[in-house]
């Protein structure tokens, strides 16, 4: 595996969550346009394009950042010692830029004003909890699929964003990167900057519960799996999620 520099590394995150949210504005914005007020059927093509991006941009940028394009998994990685800390710290704000940036592609594209703020109300406790089940789920998926089956990490992380944009209420953003850059658009993905941090909580909250769960679940005879060291040595797809 080519070992890639620091700054190759951070522009591929950057690069890859600006596509990703570029693909999840851009295709709720489509979505909507195109369903005539069928909620069903605009969120049916936010979650193809979403799911399907996921596979390609994971694909692509894993090999060099470990496409992870989502904060909680940046974390987890860092607290489980498959990330040093400095890489992780320098992921976190390219990750919420590149996030920002997609969001201000997809309007770019559409014809909408560049510069938003959302007035779509996420909140109560359904949708908090909702958001800690997806994320725990992302993680879930994540380590699970690294330790068994790694070629499959970006298939696996595409179909389960696809699955949890349809069983939970929030509709999986599962990525607080995406929920930051989603308060910032005013259309069918869109977050109310006020719902966003009770969405990034629950995130972190089941971020690190599947860590610490996995942690112990995947133990081989009560001794934890050798861990990767090199960071970009697997594509974790840690991708996550978007939602």
């Amino acid at each position: 595996m080519t070992d890639f520099n620091l700054a190759r590394r951070l522009v591929a995150e950057t690069l890859g969550t600006a596509m990703l949210l570029a693909v999840v504005i851009g295709s709720g914005i489509m979505g909507e346009e195109l369903a005539a007020g069928n909620t069903a059927i605009a969120l049916l093509g936010n979650t193809v394009a979403t799911g399907a991006a996921l596979v390609v941009l994971i694909t692509l940028f894993g090999p060099i950042s470990g496409a992870h394009f989502n904060p909680a998994v940046s974390l987890v990685m860092a607290l489980r010692r498959e990330l040093p800390w400095k890489i992780a710290a320098a992921y976190l704000p390219c990750q919420v830029i590149g996030a920002i940036l997609g969001v201000w592609a997809a309007h770019a594209m559409f014809g909408e004003a560049i510069f938003q703020v959302s007035t779509k109300l996420r909140d109560g406790p359904a949708q908090a909890f909702s958001e800690f089940v997806a994320t725990f789920g992302l993680l879930a998926t994540i380590l699970g699929v690294v330790r068994f089956k790694v070629d499959f990490t970006p298939v696996a992380v595409g179909l389960y964003i696809t699955a949890a944009y349809w069983f939970t209420a929030s509709t999986s953003f599962a990525n607080p990167a995406v929920t930051v850059a989603r308060s910032l658009s005013n259309t069918f993905a869109g977050i109310a900057p006020s719902s966003a941090p009770s969405f990034i909580l629950a995130q972190l909250v089941g971020a690190a519960a599947a860590s610490l769960l996995f942690g112990w679940l995947l133990q081989a005879g009560g001794v934890q799996v050798a861990r990767r060291q090199d960071p970009v040595a697997t594509p974790v797809g840690e991708a996550a999620s978007v939602g």
